[in-house]
């Protein structure tokens, strides 16, 4: 679809954008999830991107200009060569990392950190992630492990397997296989961070401890896992890693800040040019990509 290049207006900037960010829910909200997040058809998919900024509107510096950003979540409309959002939405690119790394954290980055503190990971806790393959996964397996944590990384397949052991799980568990909970017998697991909810993140909760931590963020199963708090269980959900914009920037500046030097590195599985991003999605949906999927205009 051709549309006109966008003019920024009041507050707001225009990016030629290098590298854009794809998420699991861009997938749901094109299949019929518009609503529980505010959009409706017709409309632009995606919510991030990295690149240039080439213009600015009434109110913003012109110093923006020509400076290697990221366009940060809660962007609208980020799959197109050009993208137009508010300035306050708007972080630098620190020297050293690349555009596709850096679109790569716009939303997962910002997630994964948010998450983290707000379990309170500690050094020796026992930790289970679920979806560790993932986009954001793969980023909580390395920070979990920076915070000296034990980590289980749960995935579906081999090669998914391998990777997670490379980015430094402890363990591995294929949770397609049928009682994949009896991985675990005679322990338990004081965290539990699950980003693919339904039937699985149901059977992980029960391998929490008393007093534990969960953090049930995902659903990419299709639906949140129908967990409650009990047994002193502190549990945290999608609601808990919705973020003002200001938070969204500061969280995303501290991800790409992280990347920059060297201490956590995204995972980037397969690029697509901008105009194959239906078959983007068909792969996620299908979960052949390990790591991210990129869109390249």
């Amino acid at each position: 679809m051709d549309l006109p290049e966008p003019r920024a207006g009041d507050g707001e900037v225009v990016i030629r954008a290098a590298a854009i960010d794809t998420i699991y829910v861009e997938t749901q909200i094109r299949g019929g999830w518009g609503e529980r997040f505010g959009v409706s058809p017709p409309y632009v998919p995606g919510g991030a991107a990295a690149g240039t900024v080439v213009a600015v509107g009434p109110g913003v510096s012109a110093s923006w200009v020509g400076r290697r950003v990221v366009a940060g979540a809660g962007t609208r409309g980020s799959y197109a060569e050009f993208v137009r959002t508010g300035v306050e939405r708007v972080v630098p690119v620190p020297d050293g990392l690349g555009l596709r790394e850096a679109a790569a954290l716009a939303h997962d980055g910002v997630t994964a950190m948010g998450i983290l503190d707000g379990v309170g990971l500690g050094p020796g806790d026992r930790v289970l992630i679920l979806g560790a393959a993932g986009g954001m996964g793969t980023l909580l397996v390395q920070l979990a492990r920076r915070h000296q944590a034990h980590v289980t990384g749960a995935a579906r397949g081999v090669d998914k397997l391998a990777l997670v052991r490379r980015l430094g799980a402890d363990a591995v568990v294929d949770y397609s296989v049928e009682g994949w909970t009896g991985a675990f017998e005679g322990w338990s697991v004081d965290v539990l961070l699950d980003g693919v909810g339904g039937t699985l993140g149901a059977e992980a909760f029960e391998l929490v401890v008393d007093g534990g931590r969960v953090s049930a963020h995902g659903a990419a199963s299709g639906e949140f896992a129908p967990v409650q708090a009990e047994r002193g269980i502190r549990l945290r959900g999608i609601a808990d890693v919705q973020f003002s914009a200001a938070e969204m920037v500061r969280l995303t500046a501290r991800a790409l800040g992280e990347a920059a030097e060297g201490r956590i590195s995204p995972v980037i599985g397969r690029e697509y040019p901008l105009s194959a991003a239906a078959e983007a999605h068909r792969a996620i949906e299908a979960r052949s990509i390990a790591g991210k999927a990129l869109l390249i205009p």
